[in-house]
């Protein structure tokens, strides 16, 4: 049997991220964003959904730019820590003791201790409700080289050990149970 559930309630669980925004002046910040994803493949566009009162808000509003960076079990604290802690009242980089590097085409830093930075830059912003959608292109990834098998070029995402968010909680991913199109590939039939 199944209840009804209030409507805020909805897909889980969504990768919990650290945007990184700011510009060349020295301006930066870092914000947890759960309300993020892919939207496209061709171009590659993302998004994230701020409420318009927080502190970075109006950093990506102005400069148009932000990293998503993926997190880990190894930055779950951080990325508790800069979801419930204001840019206005502390530097979160250096609280939380993370680097912030160059990213390649953007002037907002990438966390240099993620795993995946994904460079973005506003194409529209669509006021929604209690958040704006920020869509955005991806202009650059960068990704830790441990996760690219030197033999095969695969990239290894599951090597990352990342965190996902679900009801106030945070997880890691589990074991993998099948590769894209299992479901239909045929059986090789047993040699005669």
């Amino acid at each position: 049997m199944k209840e009804s559930w209030k409507p805020g309630t909805l897909v889980y669980p969504l990768p919990a991220v650290l945007v990184s925004c700011g510009d060349a002046d020295g301006e930066r910040n870092l914000l947890t964003v759960a309300w993020t994803g892919t939207v496209c493949t061709d171009p590659a566009m993302c998004y994230i959904s701020v409420r318009p009162e927080r502190h970075s808000y109006g950093i990506i509003r102005r400069t148009g730019e932000f990293v998503i960076n993926l997190t880990t079990r190894r930055l779950a604290r951080a990325t508790d820590w800069c979801g419930v802690r204001s840019g206005r009242d502390y530097d979160k980089f250096a609280e939380m003791g993370l680097t912030a590097a160059p990213a390649l085409e953007v002037s907002a830093p990438v966390v240099d201790e993620a795993p995946v930075n994904i460079e973005c830059r506003v194409r529209q912003v669509i006021p929604l409700g209690s958040h704006d959608m920020f869509l955005a292109e991806v202009v650059a990834v960068q990704a830790d080289s441990e996760l690219i098998d030197p033999a095969t070029g695969r990239f290894c995402l599951e090597r990352a050990d990342l965190l996902a968010y679900a009801h106030g909680e945070y997880f890691t991913l589990g074991e993998a149970i099948g590769k894209f199109g299992w479901s239909v590939r045929r059986k090789k039939r047993a040699q005669r």
